[in-house]
């Protein structure tokens, strides 16, 4: 059995962190499911950035599009065409999972981050264009953000939330999904609405390089996705959780995301390895999805030990780190790296039409 098959009969999902037009059109997309077991994928802005800044897939349609259509417009029915055929591949597994898994996910404008109602507008047309039931959308879980999870949880719409770091944001983001819920039940509407919890991992070692104590490089980020699995697990064990599960509301789980190793000095599958834990999803990049298909090991998948990982956090605090801090800076680069990508995929865009 390959790691990765693995890691599924562990009761881990693996989901690719990337989609592009070239690996629909080859089947590379339909052979990693076939031979890695993958159940679903995710998509960001800086993921079609690079998809539809080089190579030539998308000219043609871009080519042909009306010289009316707005930038952004063109970009979402791109995206949407995409993602499209990639949930119909996903199709078998959703139904399998009843609904638990086989999703694909695109992301709401990085531009409308800090506006709430905004957000919530964006959400509930990308959703409705999209016209697969197995597309989440994804909502960051700043602020303003959080919200808009609430509203949309109440409007039906699946959310992938994104761009959490710590526990805090993690258990906020998770309270609002529970509010929208809630206020579902309140009016009498089905409460069967799914959503999963995207934490970012490789990026906190990223950060905290330099102040890495010594033995614990590449540590912090297993280490707040470990306290953040058990306060999740403690979430899923209280009586307002309970009172919705009973009602028919499906598990909120916990996606790891950024498990693609930074550091060429570590293990390729660092991330992978170390997450691997049932009932929770990673979604890797295609390069580690390879690399730990090749030579990846599964252990037991116990429950990561909680005194441990909160010791390692705690060696990081005495070395001047403040997680908090970092967790919070951390969200907004990811939201502004974001900014980033979209602008340069509207002018891309831009710049293909009047080629």
């Amino acid at each position: 059995m390959k790691p990765t098959e693995q890691l599924h009969a562990l009761g881990q999902r693996i989901w690719l962190d990337n989609i592009t037009r070239s690996m629909l059109d080859d089947g590379t997309l339909a052979r990693y499911i076939r031979e890695h077991a993958l159940t679903g994928l995710t998509s960001n802005p800086t993921i079609f950035q690079k998809a539809m800044a080089s190579g030539t897939a998308y000219d043609a349609d871009i080519a042909a599009a009306n010289a009316g259509t707005d930038t952004e417009a063109l970009f979402v029915s791109l995206a949407l065409a995409d993602l499209a055929r990639a949930a119909d591949l996903f199709a078998p597994a959703h139904q399998r999972s009843g609904g638990m898994d086989g999703w694909v996910s695109m992301e709401v404008s990085p531009l409308l981050a800090d506006d709430a109602e905004a957000t919530l507008q964006a959400v509930l047309q990308l959703h409705a264009q999209g016209q697969r039931d197995n597309l989440f959308i994804k909502i960051p879980g700043t602020a303003a953000g959080v919200q808009a999870i609430e509203d949309a949880t109440h409007a039906g719409v699946p959310v992938n939330v994104t761009l959490l770091f710590s526990r805090e944001q993690t258990l906020a983001a998770a309270q609002a999904r529970m509010r929208g819920l809630e206020r579902r039940l309140a009016e009498g509407k089905d409460v069967n609405v799914h959503s999963v919890l995207s934490l970012f991992v490789s990026r906190w070692d990223v950060a905290v390089h330099e102040q890495a104590p010594a033995g614990l490089q590449n540590q912090l980020g297993i280490a707040m996705a470990h306290r953040t699995w058990h306060a999740w697990q403690e979430l899923q064990q209280g009586e307002r959780w309970q009172r919705l599960k009973a009602a028919g509301a499906p598990v909120q789980r916990m996606l790891w995301a950024s498990t693609g190793t930074k550091d060429p000095h570590a293990s390729d599958v660092l991330y992978v390895e170390a997450l691997a834990l049932a009932n929770t999803i990673n979604t890797i990049p295609e390069k580690t999805l390879l690399a730990f298909a090749d030579h990846g090991r599964v252990d037991s998948g116990d429950a990561p030990d909680r005194a441990g990982c909160e010791q390692v956090i705690a060696r990081f605090e005495q070395a001047g780190v403040d997680v908090a801090a970092v967790a919070e800076q951390l969200q907004r680069e990811g939201a502004s790296a974001f900014v980033k990508s979209w602008q340069a995929l509207m002018q891309g865009l831009q710049s293909k039409r009047k080629a």
